[in-house]
């Protein structure tokens, strides 16, 4: 994500976000500075800012419509920012945040489960392998769900090392068929978009509270493409339409996305003391190598996350 807006991908809904009133020159916009997550010490507080102070050792993930963290200092809402795990270092820390919140959003926010609700209920999650994918696993672990993964072979020792109950290569054969072979689920996170929905939604259980959240949404593109007031017509008949469709075959049908929140992360760091989730890291650059490291990333097929070393 962070890479497509290079490119402007995004930048209708980022811009009217960050400046609805159109007050600031463009000016103001650059240099684009990237990053979303960070881990480090408080600088300084502001006037209003009482449970943080200079010292305290924070993590946070800055809302896509703000400028990034590959800076040696970053500027943020203190309702964003959460006390750091203590069982972490800084370079473990900063791997969690965005992906957390994206996935703390899917699968608590939007698709209602927690830890009093979730134990025995059947998860499949698709794309399992990314920085989501792997956190979710661990959630869903921790809140004793029985969770299913669908990634590449080559990740299947990863996602089984996470937790993971049944895991389905995707490469190996009709992913929908091997699905199908297996007990319907309760929730499904979709990591992965296209076509998926046209047959992922099948797998769920009928008219049991049964619920579908996808991440994969064209909400920044429609702003893009159409503009804001028919951008967002467009994304509200496309999701009332999905929502209302699906209601009637007897599942639920929803978006997610990332939502920057302190108070989830608080929630997150507990599990992350408890030893319920782990840091999943696949490379780490000193920031010398920033162009490396987004070349990395660029390359795709990620199995953890790219940390850089600011300082």
């Amino acid at each position: 994500m962070k890479l497509y807006f290079i490119g402007g991908y995004g930048a209708t809904a980022l811009n009217m976000k960050r400046d609805p009133l159109h007050i600031k020159t463009r000016g103001d916009e650059f240099p684009l500075t990237l990053g979303r997550d960070v881990s480090g010490v408080v600088m300084e507080c502001g006037l209003d800012v009482t449970y943080f102070k200079p010292g305290d050792e924070v993590w946070a993930a800055v809302p896509p419509w703000k400028q990034g963290t590959l800076s040696e200092f970053v500027v943020v809402s203190g309702n964003e920012v959460s006390h750091k795990p203590r069982s972490l270092t800084h370079t473990q820390a900063a791997s969690l945040p965005y992906v957390a919140l994206t996935a703390w959003s899917a699968i608590n926010k939007v698709g209602g489960l927690n830890d009093k609700n979730c134990a025995g209920k059947r998860v499949l999650i698709l794309g399992a392998s990314g920085g989501v994918g792997t956190f979710a696993i661990q959630v869903m672990k921790a809140w004793d769900a029985h969770v299913t993964a669908v990634c590449s072979q080559d990740a299947s020792e990863l996602v089984k090392k996470l937790g993971a109950d049944d895991v389905i290569d995707y490469k190996s054969g009709n992913v929908e068929e091997q699905l199908k072979s297996l007990k319907p689920f309760d929730f499904i996170l979709d990591n992965v978009g296209g076509a998926t929905e046209t047959w992922a939604l099948n797998l769920l259980k009928k008219w049991s509270g049964a619920t579908y959240v996808t991440l994969v949404t064209p909400f920044l593109l429609n702003m893009d493409r159409l503009g804001i007031a028919d951008g967002m017509l467009q994304t509200g008949v496309t999701v009332g339409s999905k929502t209302l469709k699906h209601f009637w075959q007897g599942v639920h049908y929803r978006w997610a996305f990332f939502m920057a929140s302190g108070a989830y992360l608080d929630d997150i760091a507990q599990l992350v003391d408890k030893g319920k989730i782990q840091p999943v890291i696949e490379k780490t650059f000193p920031f010398s190598k920033v162009p490396e490291a987004f070349l990395k990333v660029e390359g795709g097929h990620a199995r953890g996350k790219t940390v850089i070393n600011v300082i």
